[in-house]
């Protein structure tokens, strides 16, 4: 088998050996089921349950692939109410003549990053399209996940007072597509910080239950998350333009491109928002586990102006951060 033909999608001999050799091998766990949905025990406590889609383009990029950012980005959304990843169910869409070995690759990305996160595949799905139909490979997975006692967590808790962290610098996985994907003659070694970050979460709710929000930025980023926090707490922002973490790569291709690196995606980068006085526990625990060494509070919830961002910037002038709108760039799904 060196492609995926449409025989793999009929549900025959070809279905099961493509299952068997691929999605089986390397999805293996004793609840990974053959039959038609899969037996779980759920969780005593609450329960949280999210679903997500990945078309992205290209669908291999430093730093990761399309396999890896399925795992990634399902997770980090069950771990931003708090919750322990537990179950994950993922469907494929492939495209007729996509390489069989590029597949592989996918599938093995998929089982690292589970077995990151804790996280086990127990059920899925498979479709070969037609030539065309599809750019290749989509992928929608499922997770389910047990809350941490005492947490509860929601972008409509934010309050005025709360600091606002980041877990590490941001816009390089948009960045990163949109170097691999336009040809603009700009030699910037950028990958993307594609992560699960579960890990990151539980070492701060240990420490700190009373964490008011937890977002991951992605499709749109930082920016797009605070002013989605507006509006459902009702509050304004404050930001501090010289505490924003941002490579030194990635700011000098948005110089060029005039591109805004708060706008551009993430999908290995947290937004925190908790009282003050739980700050420097918070940035403690973080700076202990592998993604979030570089988080840094970036600014505070405030009263005042709501429904606006408002930067402070390094001459120490003040500027409305523009709200998003039209067309994001790089549309990286």
């Amino acid at each position: 088998m060196k492609t995926v033909t449409l025989a793999h999608g009929a549900g025959g001999k070809q279905t099961s050996e493509l299952i068997d050799r691929v999605f089986k091998a390397h999805f293996a766990n004793p609840d990974l089921t053959a039959d038609d949905a899969a037996v779980l025990t759920p969780p005593a406590g609450r329960m949280a349950m999210s679903t997500d889609g990945f078309i992205v383009s290209p669908a291999f990029f430093p730093g990761g692939n399309i396999g890896k950012l399925s795992i990634c980005g399902t997770v980090n959304d069950l771990a931003c109410m708090g919750a322990r990843p537990l179950y994950l169910s993922c469907a494929f869409v492939i495209e007729e003549g996509f390489p069989m070995d590029k597949l592989e690759e996918i599938a093995a990305a998929m089982e690292k990053t589970a077995k990151e996160a804790g996280i086990k595949v127990v059920s899925g799905d498979t479709k070969v399209a037609g030539k065309g139909q599809v750019d290749g490979v989509f992928i929608t997975t499922t997770g389910v996940g047990e809350i941490m006692e005492g947490v509860s967590t929601s972008g409509d808790f934010a309050k005025p007072g709360d600091v606002i962290i980041v877990t590490g610098d941001v816009g390089r996985h948009g960045c990163t597509i949109l170097l691999e994907r336009e040809d603009f003659g700009i030699e910037a070694d950028v990958t993307s910080d594609c992560a699960p970050l579960w890990g990151a979460v539980e070492a701060v709710l240990n420490e700190v239950k009373d964490v008011h929000v937890i977002r991951d930025a992605t499709r749109g980023g930082v920016g797009t998350v605070l002013y989605e926090i507006t509006g459902q707490s009702g509050v304004g922002i404050d930001l501090y333009a010289d505490r924003i973490p941002v490579a030194d790569e990635v700011r000098g291709v948005c110089g060029m491109l005039g591109l805004e690196p708060l706008y551009l995606a993430c999908e290995g980068r947290l937004v925190i928002m908790a009282p003050e006085e739980h700050a420097e526990k918070i940035l403690a625990a973080l700076k202990t586990t592998p993604y979030a060494k570089e988080a840094a509070v970036i600014g505070k919830v405030t009263a005042e102006h709501p429904g606006r961002v408002v930067m402070t910037t390094e001459v120490g002038t003040q500027t409305i951060l523009a709200q998003p709108g039209g067309e994001l760039l790089p549309r990286i799904c």
